[in-house]
């Protein structure tokens, strides 16, 4: 099956429930040189494809498409995944529990503050490091069991390696941030998201949409600022 990138996601999502059909499908796939226009040329897209118990990490490079299984769920661009992986190795003593002194049983180091199990977990906004980061608060945080504190949960974890503007310069005057965040709520069928400039978060019932259209349904994303005044 010959399939450009940008085809890539629906044609997925469009013929599969699970994991393992999509392993089906990817067995026969042929990704192409294919231009979505001249204004939006092909990226180096890495993609992370999930069901309700697995996730799988889908790259395209030279030496043809690699299919990694991922069991921490979290994708970011390059390196490669494997390579990732790997990186966390380097991590290994990072913990959420107060450490123990093993540098020297000589000297009586101090447990000064809060979190410092944590020390040498990387802050930069490099790729590999935020991979390292969101890796960590994901499979550390407890979120409590209703769809609201789930929901903040999520958004507090992708919090954690926000691209804020002014950090990562692309050119003279342009920044690299995080436009959106946004997850989904597979059995209620609700999409939610926020902006850079909308701390909010808005949702969308796919379920009161008529999904058998053959017209595409959009909604414009809220970018203002909402902001509740409690003493007004």
């Amino acid at each position: 099956d010959n399939i450009a990138p940008f085809e890539f996601i629906p044609w997925i999502l469009g013929q599969c429930a699970t994991i393992a059909e999509v392993k089906s499908l990817l067995d026969r796939i042929n990704l192409i040189n294919i231009d979505f226009s001249k204004e939006l040329p092909l990226s180096p897209l890495h993609w992370i494809i999930s069901d309700k118990e697995v996730s799988i990490t889908v790259e395209s490079v030279k030496a043809g498409l690699k299919i990694y299984d991922n069991p921490i769920g979290i994708l970011t661009n390059n390196p490669t995944f494997d390579i990732q992986m790997f990186n966390l190795n380097n991590y290994i003593n990072i913990t959420k529990e107060v450490p123990e002194n093993r540098f020297s049983s000589k000297l009586d180091l101090d447990i000064y503050s809060r979190g410092m199990g944590a020390i040498g977990l990387p802050g930069d906004l490099s790729s590999s490091s935020r991979f390292v980061k969101a890796a960590f608060t994901k499979l550390n945080s407890i979120s409590g069991t209703s769809e609201s504190e789930s929901i903040s949960q999520f958004f507090h974890i992708l919090g954690s390696v926000n691209q804020e503007r002014g950090c990562v310069r692309l050119a003279k005057d342009t920044y690299e941030i995080t436009i959106y965040s946004s997850c989904c709520n597979t059995d209620k069928g609700i999409y939610y998201y926020k902006t850079y400039e909308n701390s909010q978060i808005t949702g969308i019932d796919l379920y009161n949409e008529n999904l058998d259209s053959q017209i595409l349904i959009s909604y414009p994303l809220i970018s203002g600022q909402h902001i509740k005044m409690q003493n007004r």
